[in-house]
């Protein structure tokens, strides 16, 4: 019985030291694994940013190319802005039918004549002369409807078509467009009239 009693003390210790043992974890196995899980971290973090930055680049280069898009369907002409073809041929369409004959166009709308003029027509300098002095809407001498005439400061005048002009600066629809058939039957003048079942009346804008 003393003996028994002497050994069980022993085996208490052997216990003990055996879970000290085991609970223990060296400081470099806990450095290990901060390591591992800060590089995880930083690796979610940098492919994050990269995944921002690749969004943000597409967002930047969509904005270009819709204001590149907006350029080719744009034009200004003076002061005045225009966001398509049909917006600009509806402006001289309506001005052509409403502004009285024989009379000065305004200041405002001078700027914007003379750069329709210059940039429509094919042969500017031809056109614009010595310098053009005013713009008036005429009832034409040959086609017998109103049409757009520029006066020279010599006094000198001459018609054009705001049709082709429009044209030649933003690309008109195919059905504003000047059909051949109307051009040849019109000797080569390109009227200011409506094209199709939009069409609003018989007034031509002359030749270039």
């Amino acid at each position: 019985m003393a003996e028994v009693i002497a050994e069980i003390p022993e085996i208490a210790t052997i216990t003990t030291t055996e879970e000290k043992t085991m609970d223990i974890v060296p400081d470099e196995t806990r450095s290990n694994e901060v390591d591992t899980n800060g590089d995880g971290k930083r690796s979610r973090e940098e492919e994050e940013g990269e995944n921002a930055d690749a969004s943000k680049k597409q967002r930047v280069e969509k904005c270009v190319d819709e204001e590149r898009q907006e350029a080719k369907e744009s034009a200004n002409l003076g002061p005045k802005k225009f966001s398509s073809a049909v917006e600009m041929f509806d402006y001289f369409y309506k001005f052509l039918h409403y502004w009285p004959t024989n009379v000065d166009i305004n200041k405002y709308e001078l700027t914007v004549f003379l750069d329709l003029v210059k940039k429509g027509c094919p042969e500017p300098e031809k056109k614009v002369g010595g310098g053009i002095r005013s713009f008036q809407v005429r009832h034409h001498p040959v086609w017998k409807s109103r049409c757009f005439f520029l006066v020279r400061k010599d006094d000198s005048v001459d018609d054009f078509s705001f049709r082709k002009c429009v044209d030649n600066i933003l690309s008109l629809p195919e059905e504003l467009k000047i059909k051949p058939d109307a051009n040849k039957a019109l000797g080569g003048r390109g009227g200011g009239a409506r094209v199709g079942k939009s069409s609003r009346g018989r007034g031509r804008g002359g030749r270039n």
